[in-house]
């Protein structure tokens, strides 16, 4: 598996699992999990985590960026025009052009606002950035996006936290076959096995947050995410067997002792 490499933005990555930095008891407890999981890359909400004012924890004193990736991302952002915002700032601090945009609809189910979402893509695209687009698992929008300029297409498996695994594999499948794009599940993975069923469809990777980090053992959870990720991918590349309706005996028909 060492040459299979997922390329998000022309840049090739070792391990096909993100990791949000969200909802952990503790930065000690977030980078340990993160290097537990062996992601290399990690979310990072602009508008919520500290990356500059000195006198507070830093994230970048925990989680080196020369070694990890970071995911700029417009979490909690309702607007095109806080989205848009929000990431020329990170662009300023810290030069990021690879980010992750996430333009929510409503405060309760958190799905994405995909009108305010495709304009911030064309947007985005055309001013240079490298956008990671989190969406509804609509194949209309997710080919729209694809064709704004999107750098990988992110649909969710279920809303942000829920937890509640992928709930429409069919369209997950359409926008699989329909792109080539890299297909990163984002939000409602809940356990290991969700994510081993996401690679299973052919996506390219997952980001998983609230699972790790609320997990009775972050640890454990982190470490049951990367072997997750590893195994659905190879059995994806392995090819699964045909369904049947009825039984199919493993042992041979002919040379039967009567």
């Amino acid at each position: 598996m060492k040459n299979d490499k997922i390329v998000i933005a022309k840049k090739k990555f070792n391990s096909r699992l993100i990791v949000g930095t969200g909802k952990y008891k503790n930065m000690p407890e977030c980078a340990k999990a993160i290097k537990l999981s062996g992601a290399e890359i990690v979310t990072v909400a602009v508008r919520r985590v500290n990356i500059t004012d000195k006198k507070k924890p830093l994230l970048m004193d925990y989680i080196d960026p020369k070694k990890i990736t970071y995911l700029p991302n417009t979490a909690g952002c309702f607007t095109s025009d806080e989205a848009l915002r929000t990431l020329r700032l990170a662009r300023e601090i810290g030069g990021w052009k690879l980010v992750k945009l996430e333009v929510l609809g409503d405060k309760l189910n958190l799905f994405p606002d995909m009108i305010e979402t495709l304009k911030s893509t064309e947007v985005l695209a055309k001013e240079g950035f490298k956008v990671m687009v989190y969406c509804n698992d609509d194949p209309l929008m997710a080919k729209r996006l694809e064709n704004s300029g999107a750098d990988a297409i992110m649909p969710l498996a279920a809303p942000i936290g829920s937890g509640l695994g992928i709930q429409n594999k069919i369209n997950i499948q359409i926008i699989r076959k329909q792109t080539k794009l890299p297909l990163i599940i984002d939000a409602g993975l809940g356990q290991a096995s969700d994510a081993t069923i996401a690679m299973e469809l052919g996506c390219d990777g997952v980001l998983v947050n609230t699972a790790i980090a609320k997990a009775k053992k972050p640890f454990d959870m982190a470490l049951a995410f990367k072997n997750a990720v590893i195994a659905g991918r190879q059995s994806y590349l392995a090819g699964r067997i045909n369904k049947y309706l009825y039984g199919n005996p493993s042992s041979p028909k002919t040379g039967i002792i009567t």
